[in-house]
C-alpha cells in the first residue's frame, strides 16, 4: 500500500518511522519531511496545504491512502476536498472533516461543544473587537490569573496567562484591536483558570468507536522550572505517573465517550485523531482544549508504545471497524527531550550544521526542524531534534535522551535540563 504522509516536523518523523515498520506500506511519501523522513521515506517538496499539489502527487503515484499530521490541512478542509473530488473520494484521508476540525480551528466552538455535551470544562466568555470593553468588564468578575486564548490558529502561541487585572484588561484590547495575532485574534476566549496538573488524553476514533491512546503530558515553556515564554513544546513523557485506572475512567466516561457521541449526534464526520488537553483539579479531569491531531513532542512518545500495527489501525479507521482492532501498547515509559535553536521561540538562526547524529545509542533520534543541504544535516527550524528513550523508570529514561543530547552539536543548541521535573 503506498501511504502519503502530510508534514514536516517530529511528529511526522515519529509517525513515519512507526508506519514504515508494517509490512502494510509498500512505499511511504512524506510532504515536505525533513532530513529524518528523508533517510526512511521519499520526501516530496509540496505543501501540506497545496491541495491540488497534493490532489496530483496521489493520483501520479497512486497512493491509496493520506495521513495528516498537522492541523492547518485539517482546519483548511483536505478531508473535504478528498470526498468531493470524484478521482479521490475512495482514497481514506485520516484526519476529521472541516467541521470536525472547528475543535481546533474554533476555541468558542470547542467551548460551545464542550458545554452542549455536559463535558468538564472552564466556565468562559467570547468576544470580539466591538464587544471588548465587555470582555474588559468580564475580567473584572474573575480571580486572577487570567486566562486569554485568541479563537483561531495561531501556532501554539494564542494562549495568555496573566496575574494582573489591568494588564489581562490591555492584553485583550490588543488581541482584539491591536490585532496581536492577526486573524487568529479577531475574536477571543476568557475562561477561569483552574489550578492543577496538565496531561494530554489521545483517542484515535472512527467517528463510531475508539481507542484511548497512552497518555502524555509535555513541557511548554522555555525555561527550566515551566518559567519563560510558551513553545510548541520542549520534551514529553509517557504514560503520565499520576494518571491512574481510576482516573482514567473518570476521563473515559466524562470526556471521551460524550465526546464521541457528540460528535455523532451533530453527524461531524471524524476519523482520526483527537487530542484532549486536561488538567487534573483535585481528582477530577477538565478540558482545557481539543486538538485535532497527534501533539508534538507528545507524538514522539506515544507513537513509540504502540506496539500494534499503525498502518493496520489506520485501515480499521478508514473502514469503520476499529471496534475490532487491536491495540497493544508497550508498558515501559518513554520520555523525549526536544532540543531547539538558540533564541526560540523569538527569533532564531536556521542552517547551523548537526554533528552528532549517528552517536546517539539507545534512543530514537526524531528529527523536527532539519534538512539536508550539500551533504549534511543543518537546522532549519526552532525545534530541531527530539530524543526519545525507553525505560521501565521513565527517571531513567529520561537520563538516557539526556546522554544522548550530550553526543550532539549545533551552533547556540539548547534544551531544557528539567523535564519530568513535577512528577
Amino acid at each position: 500500500m503506498k501511504i502519503l504522509l502530510l508534514g514536516s516536523g517530529g511528529r511526522e518523523h515519529a509517525l513515519a518511522w512507526k508506519m514504515q515498520q508494517s509490512p502494510q506500506c509498500s512505499k511511504l511519501f512524506v510532504a515536505p519531511g525533513n532530513a529524518g523522513t528523508a533517510a526512511i521515506a521519499q520526501n516530496v517538496n509540496i505543501s501540506a496545504t497545496d491541495f491540488d499539489a497534493v490532489k496530483k502527487l496521489v493520483l501520479d503515484e497512486g497512493i491509496q491512502m493520506v495521513v495528516v499530521g498537522p492541523e492547518d490541512p485539517l482546519v483548511k478542509g483536505i478531508y473535504d476536498f478528498f470526498k468531493g473530488d470524484g478521482t479521490l473520494t475512495d482514497i481514506p484521508v485520516i484526519g476529521p472533516s472541516k467541521e470536525g476540525a472547528r475543535l481546533e480551528g474554533s476555541k468558542e466552538f470547542a467551548k460551545i461543544f464542550l458545554t452542549k455535551n455536559n463535558i468538564p470544562t472552564a466556565a468562559y466568555g467570547s468576544f470580539t473587537k466591538e464587544t471588548v470593553e465587555q470582555g474588559c468588564d468580564f475580567l473584572a468578575t474573575l480571580k486572577p490569573p487570567y486566562v486569554l486564548k485568541a479563537d483561531g490558529l495561531a501556532a501554539g502561541k494564542g494562549v495568555l496567562i496573566i496575574q494582573d487585572l489591568a494588564e489581562a484588561q490591555q492584553e485583550l484590547r490588543n488581541m482584539l484591536v491591536g490585532a496581536k495575532f492577526g486573524q487568529a485574534s479577531s475574536k477571543v476566549v476568557i475562561e477561569e483558570f483552574l489550578d492543577g496538573i496538565e496531561l494530554s488524553c489521545f483517542v484515535l476514533t472512527d467517528g463510531k468507536s475508539y481507542k484511548i491512546l497512552p497518555t502524555a503530558k509535555d513541557y511548554k515553556r522555555i525555561g527550566e522550572g515551566d518559567t519563560g515564554l510558551n513553545t510548541g513544546g520542549m520534551g514529553a513523557i509517557s504514560p503520565v505517573p499520576f494518571a491512574d485506572s481510576a482516573f482514567m475512567q473518570k476521563i473515559e466516561e466524562r470526556i471521551v465517550k460524550p465526546t464521541i457521541e457528540g460528535l455523532k449526534q451533530q453527524s461531524i464526520d471524524y476519523k482520526g485523531f483527537i487530542f484532549v488537553g486536561l488538567i487534573k483539579v483535585g481528582d477530577d479531569p477538565y478540558v482545557i482544549e481539543y486538538n485535532v491531531r497527534m501533539g508534538d513532542p507528545e507524538t514522539e512518545v506515544v507513537i513509540p508504545r504502540i506496539k500494534s500495527d499503525l498502518v493496520e489501525l489506520f485501515k480499521a479507521v478508514a473502514e469503520e471497524r476499529l471496534d475490532d482492532a487491536v491495540l497493544e501498547i508497550d508498558s515501559r515509559s518513554a520520555t523525549t527531550v526536544m532540543v531547539v535553536s538558540g533564541g526560540y521561540p523569538e527569533d532564531y538562526e536556521k542552517g547551523k550544521v548537526i554533528s552528532g547524529l549517528d552517536k546517539a545509542e539507545g534512543s530514537l533520534v526524531f528529527h523536527a526542524g532539519t534538512k539536508e543541504e550539500n551533504g549534511k544535516v543543518v537546522t532549519n527550524g526552532g525545534r530541531v531534534i527530539a530524543l526519545t528513550s525507553y525505560d521501565d523508570d521513565f527517571r531513567e529514561a529520561i537520563k538516557k535522551s539526556y546522554q544522548n543530547i550530550a553526543l550532539l552539536h549545533f551552533d547556540k543548541m539548547y534544551y531544557r535540563k528539567d523535564i519530568g521535573f513535577d512528577l
